[in-house]
């Protein structure tokens, strides 16, 4: 395939020739070759596919609201060519024999994955990382689906186990010694929020950023939904991902959202999100990631205490940032780094994350000039709504994995709609393939805080966040 006059991240104009699995070219009047399929991609962006280094596809255990084959369809008419599997599944992914059950049934994903083992009390280590593992956790350290969260001496002995063998530990960091316990005899659909404060998440995320600093280990702040919790992990020298919920949503939404946004961790107030929102143009994010957590409508629509936390994002987290980065909100380069480079380098996917020779042809074609509302009925994962419903959004029009077609559409047609294909289940573990290099010449002028020496952070952990016991306060 070559793509021709397609704009990159950085605004060049190039072609890009595909062959194989990887981008064979990068460059400027590339002679097409017979039997090429050549693509007019002018007045259009080709970008590297998102690495969403967060999803829950619910198998095994739950494959009424997802499946390795519903969630990688949605994955691809999203532009995400790999998606990283945590492991609060049934069983959880935390012994050999539960990895190999998952690995079967990831066989199904049309998109490149990653499986994440678990901790829990009974978990066994040396089965586990006998596997090919993406990375270790979202390690709980409060409790949220699937009720794995564990102690503070079991996130020692996690983070040693994960050291040994150069793993990555990613933290769901909250501390539920620090949750509003007043806000349970309230039953509006804030009182989640209000119960799960702010000031437990930055409490925790410095936490375990100390734990991780004192043991000179690196670790990685799953789904950081407040500006303290950003700056303790970017002070701290780990890296971290926020969502595009927390990115785009406040408490003020949950008016309309019901308990359809209950989510761990929360949603915050209007002008934390903002300041969130800032931290991720600014560069102080590594990542978004989707922590795409598929429920049914009717698993959702339930009391605030009963309905189970977690928002569907696979399909519409690239759209998002795109329809953003149309409107100069984001740059596109950021886009790229958000979504792919930097997820790249911080989970070591040398051949993954860039538009450049010898890389994976992992790739996203999209029209900046079109914008389409969201809308539940025309998404593709088993989950039946979204809490984005309405807004407008960039939409891929193709979608590569290694070379594969795995999307397209008409670029008259919208999302959803009559003249989209799907390609074959092509997706592999990433961390099977890690003989596959990136560029040839080995150049990389790109950089993550995940490099960084981690520094002591003992005073910041002494530090002592001050607010409203209801998260009132911005």
């Amino acid at each position: 395939m070559l793509f021709r006059n397609a704009t990159l991240a950085d605004g060049r104009r190039r072609d890009v020739r595909v062959s194989g699995e990887t981008i064979a070219a990068v460059g400027e009047g590339l002679d097409a070759t017979e039997g090429e399929r050549v693509l007019d991609a002018t007045g259009k962006r080709l970008l590297p596919g998102m690495i969403d280094a967060h999803v829950h596809f619910r198998e095994p255990g739950d494959s009424h609201k997802e499946t390795w084959d519903t969630g990688s369809h949605s994955a691809a008419a999203g532009g995400v060519t790999t998606v990283v599997d945590q492991p609060n599944t049934s069983p959880p992914t935390v012994d050999g024999a539960a990895f190999d059950e998952k690995a079967d049934l990831a066989e199904a994903s049309l998109v490149d994955f990653g499986l994440n083992g678990g901790v829990t009390a009974d978990w066994d280590p040396d089965s586990l990382f006998d596997r090919d593992v993406f990375a270790l956790g979202e390690v709980f350290l409060a409790d949220s689906t699937g009720n794995m969260g564990i102690e503070e001496p079991l996130f020692v002995d996690a983070l040693a186990e994960a050291d040994a063998r150069d793993v990555t530990v990613t933290v769901h960091a909250e501390d539920a010694s620090l949750f509003n316990i007043s806000a349970r005899e309230r039953d509006d659909a804030d009182a989640w929020s209000a119960y799960r404060t702010a000031r437990a998440e930055a409490a925790a995320v410095r936490r375990a950023c100390e734990v991780a600093a004192d043991r000179e280990t690196r670790i990685h702040v799953a789904h950081t939904s407040t500006p303290e919790g950003i700056d303790a992990a970017t002070e701290a020298g780990m890296t971290c991902e926020v969502t595009p919920h927390h990115m785009y949503l406040s408490r003020s939404d949950l008016r309309g959202l019901g308990t359809h946004g209950r989510m761990n961790p929360p949603l915050r107030r209007e002008k934390r999100r903002q300041r969130v929102y800032d931290r991720v143009v600014e560069g102080e994010v590594d990542m978004i990631a989707t922590d795409h957590a598929p429920h049914t409508a009717e698993e959702k629509d339930a009391d605030i205490w009963d309905a189970p936390s977690g928002v569907p994002g696979v399909e519409t987290a690239l759209p998002l940032l795109l329809a953003d980065a149309r409107t100069g909100a984001l740059t596109y380069e950021r886009v790229r780094d958000l979504t792919a480079a930097n997820p790249a380098d911080v989970f070591d996917l040398p051949a993954k994350g860039r538009v450049a020779e010898g890389m994976d042809a992992d790739l996203v074609l999209v029209d900046p000039g079109k914008t389409h509302p969201i809308r539940a009925d025309r998404l593709h994962t088993k989950c039946d709504w979204t809490p984005f419903e309405g807004r407008e959004a960039v939409f891929p029009e193709l979608t590569l994995v290694r070379g594969t077609v795995v999307y397209e559409r008409d670029p008259d047609d919208r999302p959803g709609g009559d003249s989209e294909s799907f390609g074959a289940a092509v997706g592999e573990n990433v961390r099977a393939g890690t003989d596959r290099a990136g560029d040839e010449d080995g150049d990389d002028d790109s950089t993550t805080r995940g490099e960084r020496q981690t520094e002591s952070i003992a005073d910041l952990a002494a530090e002592v966040v001050e607010e409203s016991p209801d998260d009132d306060r911005p």
